[in-house]
């Protein structure tokens, strides 16, 4: 590997340094404790020597985010990748705006990096991409939805996105302003019409049906988000996508 090519795949110490400041902070509660026993866990999994692991921490050491910051410096970028975005994630620090922007930043700069695996099916977004140019509101929030899939972030938002890309696609496809509950009927008539089978536009239907359901009952109200079906959501809607697009081309 050449230098720059190396050099690419570090994260600043500036960035470190600002890192440790947002995840350090005094009022948070990410304690002294807390912080070296997660150290330490850490310096087991991966064998690797840390200079803070024991609390209280040494005399010469007035707070937090030194400890943060020295103990980040000593592992890989990988790992100092995975421990950022493990920290902004905890329950004690995630919904504060500026760890928020933390893992914003860790992700638009670094996410190169990242050991997270994609399970989305990246030949079916690329192709619902390329069929959603000529419907540019609808693909605004699909591209919307896809970067904040990507950045692990603002999960309730990324479905809200794709629900409504949806809902704008059907606007325009059906020639009426109704929202997706009110478009089951709608979208039988238009499958019919265009010559799609029984069987085929019944479970068509249905899977819409559901599909706004769970955004009424997981999504909208509740702001209830398991992470786990978040790739199922987006596949769903891009098969959905997908199929009004070319049946409508017919």
């Amino acid at each position: 590997m050449d230098q720059s090519n190396k050099e690419h795949k570090l994260i600043k110490t500036t960035f470190l340094s600002y890192s440790s400041d947002i995840l350090g902070k005094t009022e948070y509660e990410f304690s002294g404790s807390k912080i070296i026993r997660y150290f330490s866990a850490k310096s087991v999994d991966y064998n690797i020597e840390i200079p803070f692991d024991k609390y209280p921490f040494p005399a010469n050491i007035s707070n937090k985010r030194t400890v943060l910051f020295e103990n980040l410096k000593v592992f890989p970028p990988e790992i100092q990748f995975e421990i950022i975005n493990e920290l902004c994630d905890e329950d004690y620090l995630k919904d504060y705006q500026d760890v928020i922007k933390l893992k914003q930043q860790l992700f638009e700069r670094y996410s190169t990096l990242t050991s997270l695996k994609k399970e989305i099916n990246e030949k079916l977004i690329n192709e619902t991409k390329t069929i959603l140019h000529n419907y540019p509101n609808a693909e605004k929030l699909y591209l919307t939805a896809l970067e904040k899939y990507s950045k692990k972030i603002y999960e309730r938002n990324l479905l809200d996105d794709m629900r409504l890309s949806l809902e704008l696609l059907l606007k325009n496809v059906l020639s009426n302003n109704k929202s997706l509950e009110n478009q089951i009927s709608g979208i039988g008539k238009f499958q019919k019409a265009k010559g799609s089978s029984t069987e085929l536009t019944n479970m068509f239907i249905k899977l819409v049906d559901y599909y706004t359901k769970y955004h009424n009952s997981k999504v909208k109200h509740n702001d209830n988000v398991n992470s786990d079906e978040l790739e199922i959501i987006i596949e769903l809607t891009s098969t959905f996508i997908k199929f009004l697009i070319k049946v409508s081309n017919k």
